[in-house]
């Protein structure tokens, strides 16, 4: 089995998705989007970005690896009644079946970085999308310490076994060196590619910091990696801590809740 169709199938991701819902509101009404818009959302999940797109009556398309978020998002279209909203399963390293120049609005929020072919991934989202139109990525940045994601990723992966040969790591896409080189090779000259740091931020009002956490381990396809690596080398506790610890300095909630900002890369490419 493809290794990263088995990580995001591993867990639940639509239990992590439910405290990103407000932020995925606020990213798709920040695109100034106007209609008639065809839009491909790639590592979609269960719609967090491509539900409100098709609110705001674009025709959405959702690509996602994992089978059973590509199940939650049609099961979701269905039960709010948007028939122009369809989710399928795919890589975002090879979109086969979808014509050049088909969409008006590439976007991708942390689900392209993590497809392990990143000069492919450029070229066929530079493929798929229309002269004119734009890709817009969201993407986690290394080593940044108001990144609650990178900081759980580096903390998580310090616990598992090194990555097989030839791995690139899904943070080089928090690179701007990188994204100008793989976009480069997809044809894109650096004057159409701009950067920008943003922040989204994880909510839920009656989740503490703890229970946040307990939803990463019981269903974030990477941090359950951790936590099985972690049982067999007798340091559960030790990262159980060591997130605990992080979730709760970054939180900005000031009640029983949960409000963690994180820093990302948004880029945007022009076609």
């Amino acid at each position: 089995m493809n290794p990263n169709k088995a990580l995001w199938e591993k867990g639940d991701f639509t239990e992590i998705a439910a405290f990103m819902r407000q932020s995925g509101e606020v990213v798709v009404k920040s695109l100034g989007i106007t209609t008639p818009l065809r839009v491909l959302d790639l590592g979609c999940g269960d719609g967090t970005t491509a539900v409100p797109l098709a609110l705001l009556g674009a025709e959405v398309v959702g690509i996602d690896i994992a089978k059973n978020l590509v199940d939650a998002g049609n099961k979701r279209a269905t039960e709010m009644g948007l028939n122009r909203l369809t989710f399928q399963e795919g890589d975002a390293s090879n979109l086969q079946g979808i014509s050049d120049h088909s969409f008006d609005l590439t976007i991708s929020i942390f689900g392209a970085m993590f497809a392990p072919k990143p000069l492919d991934v450029a070229k066929e989202m530079v493929r798929v999308t229309k002269p004119g139109g734009r890709i817009v990525m969201g993407n986690w940045i290394p080593n940044d310490p108001t990144s609650f994601v990178s900081q759980l990723l580096k903390i998580s992966s310090s616990f598992t076994p090194p990555p097989p040969e030839g791995f690139v790591s899904p943070m080089t896409w928090g690179v701007e060196a990188n994204i100008i080189e793989r976009f480069g090779q997809a044809g894109v000259p650096r004057e159409k590619i701009s950067m920008v740091k943003d922040t989204y931020s994880f909510i839920s009002p009656d989740k503490s910091p703890a229970d946040v956490i307990e939803s990463f381990r019981r269903f974030y396809g990477p941090t359950m990696n951790a936590f099985e690596a972690a049982e067999k080398s007798g340091k559960v506790e030790e990262l159980h801590s060591q997130l605990l610890e992080l979730a709760k300095a970054q939180n900005r909630s000031t009640d029983s809740g949960t409000s963690i900002p994180a820093t990302f890369l948004r880029v945007t490419v022009n076609l």
